[in-house]
């Protein structure tokens, strides 16, 4: 029999996945608001859903947050070989294969979702913080990663989608030809 993958239930499984973790687009919008509202003044949390849905809308998006949560999932059951189980459970600094992954969906929309993943990497605001608590039974190392690329690549897309437009240059300040 041919393989065929239906992409409505990959999306539909995405959106439901999140769900079961605990993660609303709503939340995501509002780390795309911290990281675009400086830059963009007529920004609205609205917009900053419908990047996000515009994100997740991408298959490899959805790919790799099917990955992430499915391996963050094995890892609360124990069900990983030593020594990844220890490494995933408690976040290894070194291991860095969780940020490879959400690095797969930063860089959809250029290089500047990089700067925001590292910027929103380290302050952890908003629901990555919760996801980043180790005290709540869960375990959230890939997941708290792929949100913050998430809201990265959805910023970078309001970026390159509503930049300001620069008023005209004078003639005088004109670089010669």
């Amino acid at each position: 029999m041919k393989y065929s993958l239906d992409s409505a239930k990959v999306a539909e499984a995405t959106r439901e996945w999140l769900r079961k973790r605990n993660v609303r687009t709503e939340e995501i919008a509002e780390l795309v608001m911290f990281l675009q509202n400086q830059y963009i003044p007529d920004l609205t949390l609205a917009d900053c859903k419908e990047s996000v849905e515009r994100v997740l809308e991408k298959r490899e998006v959805q790919n790799a947050i099917l990955t992430g949560i499915q391996l963050d999932i094995l890892c609360e059951r124990g069900e990983l070989f030593a020594p990844l189980q220890e490494m995933v459970k408690n976040d290894e600094g070194l291991y860095g294969v969780d940020e490879i992954l959400a690095m797969s969906i930063v860089n959809i929309y250029g290089t500047i979702g990089y700067t925001n993943f590292g910027y929103i990497d380290k302050l952890k605001p908003g629901i990555l913080e919760r996801l980043n608590d180790k005290n709540d039974g869960y375990i959230h190392t890939f997941l708290d990663d792929i949100v913050g690329a998430i809201a990265a690549a959805a910023s970078s897309r309001i970026a390159h989608t509503r930049t300001a437009v620069l008023p005209p240059r004078d003639e005088a300040e004109s670089p010669a030809p």
